[in-house]
């Protein structure tokens, strides 16, 4: 909200209605080493809505707009045109003030739009059944080890080395709460993926669900088939996590290949980086499954005159049902981001999408030609969609910075992810989409062999 026309009476009342002395008590949670010791550096404490106005402003000016410099970073969010089309429909006010379908007999408008958001991501990510949207990728990711125990009744969860690692911190912290063990371990610079050793795991702890990303944090893309064939004859579930939902334009989708449950972030398709959100997650499954599945399900019927309508299918969470029969209690919608989704995907149909994913590909393997070819850089990944590793002959963390000084955003350091992990200090992440020019990758060039001198 803009503008908070409260006052000093008004917060006095809030405050005593809460049972706080101050409003600093509100954030008694937070470690006190994480908050400010003063007012924000720069600012006066008080002054005109113009002088703020220009103060933050300028402030803003410092940063490096993506749309303004060469830009190549990944990790789990991408830069992509979005076509204008997409926020005209979502500034709508239809679409943009609702919320929540609970009357599906003034919501039709709403819950087309879910059902057809669902159709569209199990036809992409190979499965029966979707959902209407979750948070994002990494809690769908966690919703979904918690799916798996509640099928398989078992607790541990393996995740493979190439899952993102903010991903494997969120089921970490969730899992504290509900009896799972996360097993997991950090990647290596290489190509290999270390499948075999996997799959010695799964035969050998029995575990509820087995983790894979795919592409995975470095780029690498693996067959998921040997692995969902051994997750099942153990007993298993295989999850399949998308980061890059355009690379399912040329790549086979994880559902194809035998993954039980496919989760993902969408924000590639119709959604802005908008400096770290919001984003939409992707949650699909079998539809043996289904009564399972966490969040909301759009459906299909016929009202009383036997016109076509939609109506919530499913809704298991524990804002609709008892709270020890819901699947979730973090699973509400991101509708209007699903709407974005769903918009830019529509634009681009199958061929589309299709068209889009090998243009990626293509500048993909242009600048990692070029990257690889500048002295003691090394590409690590024997395959890849539109993004890939480089080992450099330097610490990567540093030298990412020294490029930004040169006006290139040239991609995540995996010292930045895995700051513990000395071995990965000179990896460097590197994502070429479709908006990175000739220009933009001659200038990636040029700011690497600098800073690799």
């Amino acid at each position: 909200m803009r503008y908070l026309p409260l006052s000093d009476a008004d917060r006095s009342a809030m405050l005593e209605k809460v049972g706080a002395s101050s409003i600093d008590e509100l954030f008694r949670d937070v470690p006190e080493g994480l908050l400010l010791d003063g007012p924000i550096k720069g600012l006066s404490l008080h002054a005109s809505e113009m002088a703020v106005e220009r103060d933050m402003s300028a402030m803003a000016r410092k940063n490096m707009v993506a749309g303004d410099v060469p830009f190549f970073l990944g990790c789990g969010a991408y830069k992509h045109h979005v076509p204008a089309t997409v926020d005209h429909i979502i500034q709508r006010g239809e679409f943009l003030t609702a919320y929540t379908p609970y009357q599906p007999e003034i919501a039709q408008g709403t819950l087309q739009v879910l059902f057809e958001f669902q159709t569209q991501v199990a036809r992409l990510l190979g499965c029966e059944v979707a959902n209407a949207s979750m948070y994002d990728g990494s809690t769908a990711m966690w919703e979904a080890i918690g799916m798996a125990r509640r099928i398989t009744r078992r607790t541990l969860a393996i995740i493979h080395e190439g899952v993102h690692p903010h991903y494997v911190s969120v089921a970490r912290t969730m899992a504290k709460f509900t009896g799972d063990s996360i097993a997991d371990r950090s990647p290596q610079l290489s190509g290999d993926m270390q499948i075999d050793k996997l799959l010695a795991e799964i035969e050998a702890n029995q575990p509820s669900c087995v983790v894979v990303q795919y592409p995975d944090i470095l780029g690498r893309i693996t067959d998921l088939q040997p692995i969902a064939d051994a997750c099942h004859a153990n007993g298993a579930l295989l999850v399949a996590v998308v980061t890059e939902p355009v690379a399912l334009g040329l790549i086979k989708s994880p559902g194809e290949m035998g993954a039980d449950i496919v989760v993902g972030e969408g924000q590639s398709i119709g959604v802005g980086l908008q400096f770290g959100g919001p984003y939409v997650g992707l949650f699909a499954t079998r539809e043996k499954y289904v009564r399972q599945m966490p969040g909301r399900l759009a459906g299909e019927t016929v009202d009383a005159e036997g016109k076509r309508g939609f109506v919530l299918t499913l809704s298991t969470r524990e804002q609709h049902i008892r709270r020890e029969k819901a699947t979730s209690n973090i699973c509400t919608n991101s509708g209007l981001c699903a709407l974005a989704w769903s918009i830019h995907m529509t634009l681009l149909g199958e061929k589309g999408l299709t068209a889009l994913a090998q243009l990626n590909h293509a500048r993909a393997c242009e600048a990692a030609k070029r990257l690889s070819a500048i002295p003691g850089v090394r590409l690590v990944n024997d395959s890849f969609f539109n993004e890939f590793t480089l080992e450099l002959p330097v610490e990567a963390r540093p030298a990412v910075h020294a490029m930004v000084k040169k006006g290139v955003l040239g991609g995540v350091s995996l010292g930045r992810l895995y700051p513990a992990e000395p071995q990965l200090a000179n990896g460097l992440v590197v994502a070429v989409t479709e908006v990175a020019s000739d220009e933009d990758i001659g200038a990636l060039e040029a700011a690497l062999k600098e800073v690799c001198k």
